[in-house]
């Protein structure tokens, strides 16, 4: 406690002791007072002991699914980084804000973070619009934010110093499909594009669209479909009239891509590779409701629990025990997060965001996600290049099937029809 309060409270007691009441009251009352000024000495201590981060995620809205399990993963660091000691003899004091994946919201808590929470350094972004609307405030308040899953492009295309990314640009996103289209798949000819009508998900079959135009291929059907869609028959009736090599489906729904594979094999709609586009083809929900329909399903991947990478599989098995289900790659980010925010901090002898940011500059380190190095390359900066890579449903669990250096299991290739 400051000296000035300690002043101040002697002189509170010293103005009970005057006054005309009895000893046991008296006696209640300095006690109470006692334990007050304990309490402040005590929080005024914790907080001088702490490193305050900043953690944006969508906990509500129509993202908080994802942001709920990334919430899971980045306490859990938290809480073994502390656990390790801390940093340099601090814990980490993390203050996450929600951002209902809504830019309004994404400028709001930010401004809270950096004004009153006064935190040193900000991690998460999940959704891309919410995390564009924050970070140019990062950058004027010169505090760093370490953007774990945001994936536009932009947002590491502006030359600003104090934002750093972890996962792969959605440009990137496709580059082991094409790699193995390219190299292995040469007798793929046609493609059939559908996808769930949603922005992301339409911004991706452009993007593939526009991939598969370069390989040479030819898009038979390209085709959006509505987020309540329970029949997609009709559709999938259009897509095998045109005897399509590849299938591109797209949808962030894990029961929408499970009942989009069911009713394809149902209709004996058998491309030579099923590619599955969106978040929805990874997640375990889509095999517990796809069943034998998911087998060999190819989806492109930036982590699964058996990537070669120290600490994946122990960060798979602890995640899985505390919560009662596995991490997906976006848990993985977050956890990773933390990771490369707590060996800044472990190398940063003054605990500024200036220091904390020069410290990101220079990380060089390994992760259950893979190596993080924030580097310069085309039009982005200080954005981290993670190797892509293929997973496939083989037997009812993804393996990883692209490149064969990554490979757990050789891909399935053509699918069986």
């Amino acid at each position: 406690m400051k000296p000035a309060g300690i002043k101040l409270f002697m002189l509170f007691c010293q103005k009970i002791f005057d006054e005309e009441i009895n000893l046991a009251k008296k006696a209640a009352i300095a006690l109470s007072l006692f334990a007050f000024i304990s309490a402040m000495m005590l929080s005024s201590a914790l907080a001088d002991n702490t490193l305050k981060i900043g953690i944006m995620l969508p906990l509500t809205g129509r993202q908080a699914e994802f942001g709920r399990i990334q919430q899971k993963a980045v306490l859990m660091a938290a809480e073994e980084v502390n656990a390790g000691g801390g940093i340099n003899g601090k814990k980490i004091g993390l203050i996450l804000a929600d951002t209902q994946s809504n830019p309004d919201e994404g400028r709001r808590v930010i401004e809270q973070l950096i004004k009153q929470d006064k935190v040193l350094v900000i991690g998460g972004g999940f959704s891309s619009t919410a995390t564009w609307a924050a970070i140019s405030n990062a950058q004027t308040n010169k505090i760093p934010f370490l953007v774990n899953s945001a994936a536009a492009d932009k947002i590491t295309e502006q030359g600003w110093e104090y934002i750093f990314r972890l996962n792969p640009p959605v440009s990137e996103r496709l580059d082991a499909v094409a790699s193995f289209v390219s190299t292995v798949a040469s007798d793929i000819r046609t493609v059939a594009i559908i996808h769930a009508s949603a922005f992301k998900d339409a911004a991706n079959a452009r993007r593939f669209f526009k991939k598969t135009a370069d390989l040479g291929l030819k898009a038979v059907i390209r085709e959006g479909f509505g987020a309540s869609t329970t029949d997609f028959r009709p559709l999938l009736t259009r897509v095998k009239a045109k005897n399509p090599d590849l299938m591109y489906a797209v949808t962030d729904n894990a029961k929408n891509a499970a009942l989009l594979v069911r009713q394809s094999k149902a209709l004996k709609l058998n491309p030579k590779l099923f590619v599955g586009g969106g978040n929805g083809f990874v997640q375990p929900e889509f095999v517990a409701h796809a069943g034998q329909a998911s087998e060999h399903i190819v989806s492109s991947a930036i982590w699964a629990p058996m990537v070669p990478y120290r600490g994946a599989g122990a960060f798979n098995a602890k995640f899985v025990a505390r919560y009662k289900t596995p991490p997906n790659p976006h848990a993985a980010e977050a956890y990773a997060g933390i990771t490369v925010i707590a060996d800044a901090q472990k190398r940063t002898k003054v605990q500024n965001p200036k220091h904390v940011r020069d410290a990101l500059a220079k990380t060089d380190l390994m992760t259950i996600l893979g190596p993080i190095k924030f580097i310069s390359y085309n039009n982005k900066s200080q954005q981290n290049k993670l190797p892509a890579f293929l997973v496939q449903w083989l037997n009812g669990q993804l393996q990883i099937v692209w490149p064969p250096k990554m490979a757990t299991k050789k891909i399935v290739y053509p699918a069986p029809r």
